[in-house]
């Protein structure tokens, strides 16, 4: 029964590992964009790999050396964070200045290469704790791994630390637009009634006006 339960618990766990690669299809001049809602200060770090299709074979192939991909960062503010354009398969690492939805766009530097052919970008993007290569940092560091274990540790709080403060800062947004919201719409009940009272005096001075020319009051 124990051994069912280690067997199920591998299995789920290369379900996962399966399940969480991403990839999608990039044709001439088309642009993919992802959002990402990150902290402040947090490393972000983008794997991807580009593939050509083969007619002759219906499938996709490693790309030619040729081929790369354009990469545009844009903070919550639509500032420009990263404008570079990459090779066919590589990494990006970025850092975020301001926390809230970032946005990450790739397309084609050109359109000459694979002459209408699709390109299949594969994409995984990291974020926080789950950037950091902890076998570099232990090798590099000269750690035990009980020592790396805490160290994975204190990432996890400093990364969730960071998320609860990211979470005031949308409630904190998310009050204020509320309350813009509920002021705007006392003032325009406010206007309404205001018009409806100002046409109304307007219609009984009208209607006054109109009995006294008849001579009917």
């Amino acid at each position: 029964m124990e051994i069912f339960k280690i067997s199920s618990l591998i299995a789920l766990f290369i379900v996962f590992d399966v399940t969480s690669a991403l990839y999608f299809h990039i044709a001439e001049g088309e642009r993919k964009c992802f959002i990402e809602e990150i902290p402040d200060d947090t490393t972000v770090i983008v794997n991807y790999k580009v593939e050509l299709y083969d007619p002759r074979s219906g499938g996709f192939m490693p790309s030619t050396p040729g081929i790369g991909m354009h990469v545009e960062v844009r903070d919550p503010d639509d500032k420009m964070l990263m404008s570079r354009v990459y090779s066919s398969e590589g990494m990006i690492s970025f850092t975020s200045v301001k926390p809230g939805e970032h946005v990450i766009c790739m397309y084609s530097n050109s359109t000459s290469w694979f002459s209408g052919s699709q390109l299949r970008v594969h994409l995984d993007i990291q974020v926080g704790e789950h950037a950091v290569d902890y076998a570099n940092v232990a090798h590099k560091d000269k750690l035990t791994e009980l020592q790396l274990r805490i160290r994975q540790l204190l990432d996890q709080v400093h990364q969730i630390t960071k998320e609860q403060s990211y979470q005031r800062h949308r409630e904190e947004r998310f009050r204020q637009t509320s309350e813009s919201t509920n002021q705007r719409v006392l003032w325009w009940s406010l206007l309404q009634t205001g018009v409806l009272v100002g046409i109304g005096y307007w219609q009984m001075r009208h209607l006054k006006s109109f009995f006294e020319a008849k001579k009917l009051v």
